[in-house]
């Protein structure tokens, strides 16, 4: 049975600090489980992406910016991603390797899923699209938080909000999702039921998926 985990679990593969690249018994094995998890993230976007029947809310805004300019969707990702960053220089969040190949990684995972997923029809084939999307979603953010090469801008800005105003992390990461949506919804992205799926199910997938790494890592 795949039980959720409460923890972020402490792998043999975690860094020492947010820049730890030097060499070491697992710096291959971490740089290839950070690039992997990452890649599964912005795979399992474009799942979502595909099926037209509303995306997880940051990629909402990113496609609502590529409906008005030459940009794509994962190019409207990285370009997010990266304004997102710069709000971190008041709230004063240092980003570590991980925040960066975050912001480059699954723009480009995002691009090469929706080149390579196949359109479907079938409203029943649509819903599992969504569901593997969330499930590789959370699988690929359990690999790469447990990493420890730092957060990615989202959840960093997260963070920083809640350090400055004391308001409880559900309720930052709430507001800011809703903000997200909201915005790209206005200039044209989708929203809809696989965002509200999406919103629902993707804590509980993180936690399954650290629970499985969990297991699979504790002797």
């Amino acid at each position: 049975m795949l039980r959720p985990s409460r923890t972020i679990p402490v792998t043999p593969w975690r860094a020492d600090s947010t820049w730890s690249l030097g060499a070491g018994k697992h710096h291959i094995q971490r740089l290839a489980i950070l690039f992997l998890g990452l890649t599964i993230f912005g795979i399992g976007e474009a799942f979502l992406v595909v099926t037209g029947l509303g995306n997880s809310p940051w990629v909402v805004l990113s496609e609502g910016i590529s409906v008005h300019t030459v940009l794509n969707i994962g190019e409207s990702t990285f370009l997010v991603s990266v304004l997102v960053l710069l709000l971190w220089i008041p709230l004063k969040q240092r980003p570590g390797f991980g925040t960066i190949a975050n912001i480059v990684v699954i723009a480009a995972a995002i691009e090469v899923g929706l080149f390579f997923i196949p359109v479907v029809d079938n409203i029943f084939l649509k819903y599992f699209y969504v569901l593997f999307g969330i499930a590789l979603v959370g699988a690929g953010s359990s690999l790469y938080i447990t990493c420890g090469l730092g957060t990615g801008p989202r959840d960093g800005l997260m963070t920083g909000l809640h350090y400055r105003t004391g308001v409880r992390v559900g309720r930052v990461r709430l507001g800011i999702e809703i903000i997200a949506a909201s915005t790209g919804a206005v200039l044209g992205g989708s929203l809809g039921v696989g965002t509200l799926l999406f919103a629902l199910l993707i804590g509980q997938s993180v936690a399954i998926s650290l629970g499985v790494v969990d297991r699979l890592t504790t002797k």
